[in-house]
Parts: structure tokens; C-alpha cells; sequence
């Protein structure tokens, strides 16, 4: 009887050690295919990030300065939206007489009376590789609650098909108002947004605030 009883307590044992054991493997199994699945999910990730991170679209911001304020805000959004930037140059410079719109006298206000004396030639109105850009800022003073006409020859010589344009503008008070609505109806091509109105000395802050808005980085 003694025999039986210790075989009997040998068996329970190898029984418990067996049972242990699946357990042991199952939880092995189940680690490693968790393990793999989450290896997987996290190589899905980098592969939608790198996704994402290469299909940015290219922007270069575009812009005219009579008396340095667009210029200013320009290179702001550019560094802000890491964007090329391209400057509309008068092959005649204005001065800051010429600019002088108080004087009746002054060159723009000679433009602004005569109409045909707006046609301003520029240094450049192609831009290198214009057909890779999917985004073009858009920048200009406002003169006469206008975009300054020297820009004018560079929309009417280019073409926008394709492209988000989005246009900013600096003044001393006035808003954008129709000025984008009306370059885009003188380019005939691309897609133009509503655009913003900048102060004469705006905040750096608020410039780069609204660079960022754009979603460009």
C-alpha cells in the first residue's frame, strides 16, 4: 500500500509539472506575438510618419518691398514656413522721395494719376524651377487700398495653374480688401486664398503666428 501511495503522489507531481509547463509555452507564444505585433504597428508608424514628412508640399514666398515693411514680414514667413524667397525688384528702384505719397509731385503719385505709367519693369519675373512650388505666398504693400502695381507684370507673367496662392499685404491702416481678389482675377490661373493685412511695424509674434496657421511645416 505504501508503494501505490508514493507512485500515486509521483504521478500528481509529473501531472503538475506537465500542466506548468503548457502554461509556461503558451505565455512564451502569446509574449512573442505580442511582441511582433507591436513591432509591426510601430513599423507602420514610421512608414505613415516618413509618408507624411515627404509628401510637404514646396513653397517660396514671393514678395515686393517699396519701403522695406513686406520685406520684413516676408522673411519672417519664410523662416517661419521654410520657404524659398524670390524679390519682385523695379529695374528703376523707388527712392524715399518717389515714395512720398503725400507729395503730388512724387513718382507713385505720377502712377497712381496715370494709369499707363504703372507698368513697371522688373529685373526678373521668372523664378527658378517655378513649377515645383505648390504654394506661393504672395506679398505687397497696399497703395491706394491696392497691391502696389509693381508686382502687376509678375502676375500677368506667370503662370499659377496648379498652385495655393496666398496673398499678404502690409499698410499703414487699410485692410486687404479686394486686393488678392483682384490679382487673382489679373493671373486667370491658380488657386487664391483670402489673404491678411499686416501693420507698417507689425509684432514679430504675430506674423510667425500666422505663418504657423498656414501648416506648411
Amino acid at each position: 500500500m505504501k508503494f501505490k501511495k508514493t507512485i500515486g503522489i509521483v504521478l500528481v507531481f509529473v501531472l503538475l509539472f506537465s500542466l506548468a509547463a503548457c502554461a509556461n509555452n503558451n505565455t512564451s507564444d502569446q509574449t512573442q506575438t505580442s511582441t511582433e505585433s507591436a513591432t509591426t504597428a510601430s513599423a507602420a508608424g514610421s512608414a505613415t510618419s516618413a509618408k507624411n514628412t515627404s509628401s510637404g508640399k514646396k513653397a517660396i514666398v514671393v514678395y515686393f518691398s517699396g519701403s522695406g515693411n513686406t520685406k520684413r514680414v516676408a522673411e519672417l514667413v519664410a523662416n517661419e514656413t521654410g520657404s524659398e524667397l524670390f524679390e519682385l525688384v523695379p529695374t528703376t528702384p523707388y527712392t524715399d522721395d518717389d515714395l512720398n505719397w503725400r507729395d503730388e509731385k512724387s513718382r507713385v503719385q505720377k502712377e497712381h494719376n496715370d494709369p499707363s505709367l504703372q507698368n513697371i519693369e522688373l529685373n526678373s519675373t521668372a523664378v527658378p524651377d517655378w513649377e515645383s512650388y505648390d504654394t506661393v505666398l504672395f506679398g505687397y504693400p497696399l497703395w491706394w487700398r491696392e497691391a502696389a502695381w509693381p508686382v502687376n507684370n509678375f502676375v500677368k507673367g506667370n503662370d499659377f495653374s496648379g498652385k495655393t496662392v496666398i496673398p499678404f499685404c502690409t499698410s499703414t491702416s487699410d485692410g486687404i480688401g479686394d486686393s488678392g481678389s483682384k490679382l487673382a482675377q489679373m493671373a486667370g490661373t491658380g488657386t487664391w486664398q483670402e489673404g491678411m493685412r499686416f501693420s507698417e511695424r507689425e509684432e514679430e509674434s504675430a506674423v510667425k503666428e500666422w505663418a504657423q496657421s498656414i501648416g506648411l511645416k
